[in-house]
């Protein structure tokens, strides 16, 4: 998600700054914060500023981690694609269903 994204790059966000930069309404946001924070990838955290009440959001360690976890799982997929289309240029029919080069 954007969210995530914008939080990497600090250690906490304002609400209000989270929901204007991802362009989505405080529904869609709320909603996509409760469920990371479920997921325990966000953490949420309110209070005063002044006379008025702010929640900020931020990562927690496992939110910060997940980027990475998700990039290498999708560099695996990459690698794993690449061997299934190298077996096939090469011919290689011992799998099921392979069909011989023509």
């Amino acid at each position: 998600m954007t969210a995530a994204a914008f939080l990497s790059a600090c250690d906490e966000a304002e609400f209000a700054s989270v929901r204007d930069y991802c362009q989505v309404s405080d529904s869609v946001l709320s909603k996509a914060a409760s469920a990371l924070e479920a997921a325990g990838y966000l953490g949420i955290r309110k209070g005063a500023a002044g006379r008025r009440f702010r929640t900020w959001l931020y990562l927690t360690d496992a939110g910060r981690d997940a980027p990475a976890r998700h990039l290498e799982a999708l560099q695996d997929l990459a690698s794993a694609a690449r061997s299934v289309g190298a077996a096939r240029a090469g011919g290689d029919s011992s799998r099921p269903g392979a069909r011989p080069n023509t």
